[in-house]
């Protein structure tokens, strides 16, 4: 097996396509895994090669219209599971030639600018960041978890190292009212000593928010694990990161699996 790390960028689209498709290799046919089917751009681009087929997946339920016009368009070629990816071992794959497994990580354009999925600190309204197939909400949590395990989620998956000024500004302000996305924005920049310029300073505790929704370092770890079980021998991992996190982890396990195998970086 060759497992591939592609380095991280801040936009969800495939800006880095034409890179990942020399790396699988479509061109000599087999089958694929899109592990982060949303718009499509992936498995649009394999199955332009017409030996190719592709299994995609989605937590996401709105990405459905979408994968209705590719099954619609590519037929048999085409297959979609409304699954997260940590759930590669619930499809019925035993006789497929798996040749290479997509993974894809963050937030496409339209989510982030989606007022109702709540996930920028831009919009107005109930803060949400489900992706699908959630048992809770970023709204649940910052108005019903404790100081303690607030100030946890924003140190250890947002790297905010205010996190607990931050966390007990919370509790003080639920208390008067229910958190929302912008009250929440507001509570960060006045618990903030430091005020970036750079970057907003909301910025790290809602992506803590969305990592611990979305519970997205479980799912990534078991997300490679289980691509790893599903590839047929010399095939292909191709993972794009968007945080740094996300990074460490994804390189972390193609460094144990290094011993007697190939690592190909770009």
């Amino acid at each position: 097996m060759e497992a591939t790390i592609v380095p991280d960028i801040q936009k969800h689209y495939p800006v880095l396509l034409n890179e990942l498709i020399s790396i699988i290799t479509p061109q000599y046919g087999g089958t694929f895994i899109d592990c982060t089917f949303g718009n499509g751009g992936y498995s649009k681009k394999i199955l332009e090669y017409s030996n190719t087929k592709v299994i995609a997946l989605d937590r996401d339920i709105e990405t459905l219209n979408k994968a209705k016009e590719f099954s619609s368009k590519f037929e048999q070629r085409f297959l979609f599971r409304n699954l997260k990816f940590s759930q590669l071992n619930n499809l019925k794959i035993k006789n497929e030639n798996i040749k290479g497994v997509v993974f894809d990580l963050g937030y496409s354009y339209i989510q982030i600018k989606d007022p109702k999925k709540g996930l920028s600190f831009d919009n107005d309204g109930e803060l949400n960041m489900k992706m699908g197939l959630n048992n809770f909400s970023a709204h649940d949590v910052v108005n019903k978890l404790n100081e303690k395990e607030l100030a946890q989620i924003f140190k250890y998956f947002g790297e905010e190292k205010e996190s607990k000024k931050i966390a007990r500004n919370i509790i003080k302000e639920r208390s008067k009212q229910t958190i929302d996305t912008q009250i929440l924005v507001k509570i960060i920049e006045k618990s903030k000593s430091f005020k970036s310029y750079k970057v907003h300073n909301a910025t790290k505790v809602f992506q803590a928010l969305r990592i611990f929704v979305n519970k997205e370092i479980s799912e990534l770890i078991n997300g490679l694990i289980n691509a790893v079980k599903v590839l047929k021998k010399d095939g292909v991992v191709a993972v794009v990161t968007f945080h740094s996190l996300e990074d460490r982890i994804v390189k972390y396990f193609f460094k144990s699996l290094s011993e007697n195998k190939s690592i190909s970086r770009y």
